[in-house]
């Protein structure tokens, strides 16, 4: 299926995950797909597998996202695609929440994203499709998750105001708010294989579906999104977690 053949795609994450599971769709779709993440080992391994082009940048930083842009354009010129996925888990309650712990994870997630869709902003072709990967949680109101959420929150909020700004370029913006989804994310949190299997089924009984989510599948729904089969749908959140967010909103 070539539904995105000639298009340019730039993946941020894109060596693990639900961002390297996203650039091997959007290239079986067809795209020239660009993936980018922190750590040159894990991109050059991740863009040799894919048989993708792979770029080290840190999202966390401005200075490296303007390198980024500028790599790319000069590199690929225009792009159609823009997938802004890198993200990370972090937090605590709010009472010991710490500095370090929260410029950590809004960095990364809100600013860098932020400024990832700002710096590439010029580039993107008219017409073209950018896509926040988000979360559920943004509409969630669990405890210990204040960081992380308004984090996913607040990137909802500029998907939304970004598209009415980018509409008349006829650039489409939207949202894919996962739940669980079966990533390597979780073993980084510290936790040993029997705290992991706790977690994982203290999830699970959480979800209506019962069961993880797989990263194909959000990456099929990036695809669906950057395709003329969705021309008309901008400024929209979809929510896939397996109906988890139906019991605790």
């Amino acid at each position: 299926m070539d539904t995105l053949k000639g298009k340019v795609a730039v993946v941020t994450g894109g060596n693990s995950g639900i961002g390297y599971a996203t650039a091997a769709v959007l290239q079986q779709q067809g795209a020239t797909v660009i993936i980018t993440g922190r750590r040159k080992e894990a991109i050059d391994q991740a863009a040799s597998t894919l048989g993708v082009t792979g770029l080290v940048a840190d999202q966390g930083k401005v200075a490296a996202i303007e390198e980024l842009a500028t790599s790319v354009e000069k590199q690929f010129g225009k792009i159609d695609i823009l997938f802004v996925n890198a993200g990370v888990l972090g937090g605590a309650d709010i009472e010991h929440a710490t500095e370090s712990a929260f410029d950590e994870v809004m960095d990364i997630n809100f600013k860098g994203a932020y400024f990832t869709l700002s710096r590439f902003i010029p580039i993107l072709r008219d017409g073209a499709s950018v896509v926040f990967l988000s979360s559920n949680t943004a509409s969630m109101h669990a405890a210990n998750t204040s960081i992380y959420s308004s984090s996913k929150a607040a990137l909802n909020s500029v998907m939304k105001i970004a598209a009415v700004e980018l509409a008349p370029r006829k650039i489409r913006v939207n949202a894919v708010s996962p739940g669980p989804i079966e990533t390597p994310i979780l073993s980084k949190i510290g936790m040993d294989e029997a705290q992991l299997k706790r977690l994982k089924d203290n999830i699970t009984d959480r979800v209506p579906l019962r069961q993880f989510g797989d990263p194909n599948d959000v990456g099929r729904m990036v695809a669906h999104l950057s395709g003329d089969q969705s021309s008309f749908i901008t400024g929209a959140e979809f929510i896939m977690d397996g109906g988890m967010s139906l019991r605790y909103n």
